[in-house]
């Protein structure tokens, strides 16, 4: 009861006569009376006129003598006596109350009746933005409007402050997500810049997210253009149907394991949002070709689709959204659909615009389709090209696509176990235009593979990565001599087991301008391989990563430090075999080091110490992580490395007590310490 008169305290006099009006007439027409005349002269002798209460010159409300109360006002007056009684405004029906509500002057009035209970905030949600009432009384009634009309100026519309331009954005989560926290959203979003994007993830487990909070987004934020569901189980047609209805200018639509959606939805928003650009669709086991076929005839301006996990889904859905987007669609991800080599036939000969094209895990499609897809030479602006778990990569289909894709910089491939070391070297030949190479789990490429992809790649070739690849094995037999790769850059080799001295050795001559080096989880190189691959680096490493390679030791520190100090801005030495001397070196040669990385090594409170005392060093990382022999005498060092440090990791450090770390915290207020 309070809250239904506290929120008239914000009101303006004007604005709280209006209101009180509005219900006076929507009492009377409840009631079923004729004593208000809303036509005409209200009264018919001029001496009433006295009844009038004047409220300036925009508006006159008569009160007649003989006129009595519908309701029973909160506050009644019998001559001296003073009776307080229960506010029955409660009694008008929903009809009523939407009535008055669109006829406020503005959103901050409609937002502070929305406060007052679940009731009025459902009502209040449900007005659709062309249902709000522009008359020249709520005008008059306005004062922001009667002040600019004094100044002079331009009379804008009262509803100007809720234009919807959609530069907010909310997200819910969890328990969080619920049908009055949307209706809450819908109405307090109207009159600050409208809502642009929403993100739901998940439901509460009793309240969850329905058709109803998504209809009064569609009717309180027409400026929606991104929305994002994940994990709701609640959320059906209806919902979506309603956001196809009120929100026409949606752009981007993502749909995570709704498994309530089906094509109905889809069609819906074909239709009521053809500015559609971006959809995306995850574990939706009732959507199918049907919804698909609907969004590429309706929204001719798609560019990005990712579809994962909907088995009802075909050769017919992706065909036709090749079809009808073929100069639009430029970024294109299947994932774990039921497709065959007709939807990568399709693909290769409609794909005209994707630039950026991912397969994953298509079980059903073979050889052939890779073959077909590659001499469609529909793909000529494939730039990004990335291929997982698909057993149809075979070294015929692998070298067809360098072939089709002239055009293509980057290729990924993962866990293609028919691809062989014949196969990579053609794709090398083929893709004149190739800049980066990254190789996961494709374990019948050798080290023959390896390096006749380097020799054999373009002139703009820069990167190449190898990850989990059991093929990759030291030879017996030495390399004959190789024609340099001068374009290579980056060299990232992890946990390959096979991986040793020799080959490092002869990348070391293969690549003399590498810039970028990680070698991660390499138990197989020691001090004697990687010395090499220093000396013959020309241009300087930039990034150097030695994680997880504990045969590295101080000696490879101290000639890194003293061939490419002056280059050298990070540095990781996680698990290695450094000690002090390796800090030392680190200390007098890099001078543009930023970050460093020494967790678990063996260094100790000297070394620390080395650091703080170099005037060359401005470190901003720094990890000891794990550094058991670093201790609370460190304390003043790392105070004073602390003057451009901005992250120091300490965890783990055993031999640190936690009162030392507070008053570093303390003393280094400006850097993220963790302990």
């Amino acid at each position: 009861m309070v809250k239904q008169l506290d929120f008239l305290a914000g009101f303006s006099y004007y604005r709280l006569v209006y209101f009180c009006v509005l219900i006076d007439v929507f009492l009377s027409w409840f009631s079923g009376t004729d004593d208000f005349c809303p036509g005409g002269s209200i009264y018919t002798n001029p001496k009433e006129s006295s009844l009038f209460l004047s409220l300036g010159r925009h508006v006159d409300v008569y009160f007649p003598s003989r006129k009595r109360s519908r309701i029973s006002a909160p506050f009644v007056f019998s001559g001296e006596r003073f009776e307080q009684k229960k506010p029955s405004i409660e009694v008008l029906p929903d009809e009523c109350l939407f009535e008055i509500f669109r006829r406020l002057p503005g959103g901050e009035e409609r937002s502070s009746c929305a406060c007052v209970s679940k009731r009025w905030l459902t009502i209040v949600s449900n007005i659709r933005r062309n249902e709000i009432s522009d008359n020249k009384t709520t005008q008059a009634l306005d004062l922001n409007y009667e002040s600019t009309d004094k100044k002079g100026g331009d009379v804008s519309e009262v509803e100007d402050e809720d234009v919807a331009g959609g530069y907010l954005s909310r997200s819910l989560e969890g328990k969080k997500a619920t049908d009055v926290r949307l209706a809450a959203i819908a109405v307090g979003t109207a009159g600050r810049g409208g809502l642009g994007k929403l993100f739901i993830r998940g439901s509460n487990s009793s309240r969850g997210v329905t058709a109803v909070g998504l209809r009064a987004i569609s009717r309180g934020c027409p400026s929606l253009r991104v929305l994002s569901l994940w994990n709701l189980a609640t959320v059906g047609d209806g919902g979506l149907c309603e956001i196809a209805e009120g929100c026409h200018q949606l752009q981007k639509l993502d749909l995570c394991h709704c498994p309530a959606i089906t094509n109905e939805s889809l069609l819906s928003l074909a239709k009521g949002c053809p500015d559609l650009t971006d959809l995306t669709i995850e574990g939706c086991a009732n959507i199918g070709n049907e919804g698909i076929q609907a969004i590429a005839r309706c929204c001719p301006n798609l560019k990005s689709v990712s579809i994962k996990d909907c088995p009802l889904l075909g050769d017919q859905g992706i065909a036709s959204l090749l079809t009808s987007a073929s100069y639009s669609l430029s970024k294109l991800k299947l994932q774990a659909l039921n497709i065959t080599d007709v939807s990568l036939a399709v693909i290769g000969h409609y794909g005209k615009a994707v630039s950026d094209l991912s397969l994953t895990s298509l079980q059903n499609v073979t050889e052939k389709g890779f073959w077909v897809m590659g001499n469609g030479h529909g793909l000529q602006k494939l730039k990004s090209f990335t291929v997982k778990a698909c057993r149809g990569v075979t070294d015929l289909g692998l070298e067809a696509i360098g072939k089709g894709c002239p055009n293509l910089k980057q290729f990924c491939l993962r866990k293609c176990a028919f691809l062989s070391d014949n196969g990579l070297v053609s794709f090398a030949k083929a893709a004149g235009s190739l800049e980066s190479l990254e190789l996961e789990e494709c374990h019948r490429v050798t080290q023959f593979g390896f390096f006749g992809s380097l020799i054999n790649c373009g002139a703009k070739f820069k990167a190449i990565s190898l990850m989990n690849c059991l093929g990759i094995k030291d030879l017996n037999v030495g390399l004959p001599p190789l024609p340099p790769c001068e374009s290579l850059r980056s060299l990232s080799i992890r946990n390959c087991p096979g991986f040793g001295d020799a080959s490092l050795a002869a990348l070391g001559k293969l690549c003399p301008q590498l810039q970028n080096v990680e070698l991660s989880g390499l138990h197989g190189i020691t001090d004697v391989g990687f010395l090499p691959l220093l000396e013959s680096c020309e241009a300087g490493l930039v990034k150097v990563n030695l994680s997880g390679c504990p045969n590295l030791g101080d000696k490879v520190v101290c000639k890194m430090a003293d061939l490419h100090g002056r280059t050298l801005e990070m540095l990781n030495l996680d698990g290695c075999k450094i000690s002090d001397a390796g800090l030392v070196a680190i200390a007098e040669n890099c001078r543009l080091l930023s970050d460093l990385d020494v967790s678990k090594c063996t260094i100790t409170d000297s070394g620390i110490a080395a650091l703080a005392r170099s005037n060359l060093i401005n470190l901003q990382i720094l990890s000891v992580s794990g550094c058991n022999l670093v201790s609370d005498k460190s304390l003043p060092s790392l105070g004073k490395l602390g003057q451009t440090l901005l992250g120091l990791n300490l965890q783990q450090c055993k031999a640190i007590s936690s009162g030392a770390v507070d008053l570093l915290v303390e003393q280094l207020w400006g850097c993220d310490i963790l302990f």
